[in-house]
Parts: structure tokens; C-alpha cells; sequence
């Protein structure tokens, strides 16, 4: 594992950090000189496997156009009729325009929290099976470790399962 700066640096990972402390959680945002946007690359920075990567990914609701948020493994793809059936709405991808103006936050770097507009969440249940996870933190090279019980407690997130066959 690289060696991240010991603070954030960039005001994205600054603000994420601020929202885990305001909420009462000590997770510490890293910074990485490389990479984390992707499940991979994060796992490859950090030095653990791709399942404990906790990925977000920003759907839209296709009659609300409400923001869904979605925090899977990173080793699994996302059944949309899941999740769908979860939050009782057909969802659609949403375009980076849309995942910014609604999240504040780039793709490849969404958290699960500190978003403008407070999302629905749906959590995998593969990740509850994981002793320690790891979730973007407002960037696409900042990341912070969690535990799966800490993730539904920060988010509010309803856990179901939503892994693509």
C-alpha cells in the first residue's frame, strides 16, 4: 500500500471528511498519489481485494428523476431490476452532468455521503459479509475504511440483493 497524505488535500475529500466527523465517526480520509476510481485501481492502492471496495454508482429514478445512489462490492455488477424493485421505480444510468449537479461530487469519487441532494441507498448484501470495506471520499484517489455496520448506519441505506447474476 502506497503511502496516502496524512490530511486531505483537495476540498472534495476535505468536505467528506468533515460530514464522517459532524456524524460522529472517526473514519480518516487518504489520499492517494494514485488512481482509486475504479474498483480495481482501488483495491491496487489500498492492497486489499476488489470485493471490499465499496463502489457508488448514481442512478436516477425514471418517473421521480430522484437520485439513487447504489454502494456495491466492487467485484459484483449491479442487476438495475433489483434495485429497482427495491426502491419501487425504474431507474436509468445517470450521466456525469447529472451525478455532479445532484451528488456535488465527480464520478469516480461519489461518497456515500455529503451528496446536495439526499439520495435513496441500496446496499449490497455481499458487502455486510466483509470484516472491513472501503469507500470513495470525494475524489477519484480518495478513499476512507469502514466496517458494513458502520456503511447502513452512515447512509440510512436499505441492504438487498442486487448483485447481476
Amino acid at each position: 500500500m502506497s503511502e496516502p497524505a496524512s490530511a486531505p488535500r483537495k476540498a472534495s475529500a476535505q468536505r467528506v471528511q468533515a460530514v464522517l466527523a459532524a456524524r460522529g465517526f472517526d473514519f480518516q480520509v487518504r489520499e492517494f498519489p494514485q488512481s482509486t476510481r475504479t474498483a480495481a485501481e482501488a483495491a491496487a492502492a489500498i492492497g486489499c481485494t476488489v470485493a471490499q471496495i465499496a463502489k457508488s454508482l448514481v442512478f436516477r429514478g425514471r418517473d421521480s428523476d430522484r437520485p439513487v445512489l447504489v454502494i456495491a462490492s466492487g467485484a459484483n455488477r449491479v442487476d438495475e431490476a433489483s434495485v429497482a424493485a427495491v426502491i419501487g421505480e425504474k431507474i436509468a444510468r445517470a450521466d456525469a452532468d447529472y451525478v455532479r449537479a445532484r451528488t456535488g461530487f465527480a464520478i469516480g469519487g461519489v461518497p456515500p455521503v455529503g451528496h446536495l441532494e439526499m439520495p435513496q441507498v441500496v446496499i449490497d448484501r455481499d458487502l455486510l459479509a466483509l470484516p472491513e470495506i472501503w469507500a470513495a471520499a470525494g475524489t477519484p484517489n480518495a478513499v476512507f475504511r469502514l466496517t458494513p455496520a458502520a456503511l447502513t448506519e452512515l447512509c440510512g441505506g436499505r441492504v438487498a440483493d442486487i448483485k447481476k447474476a
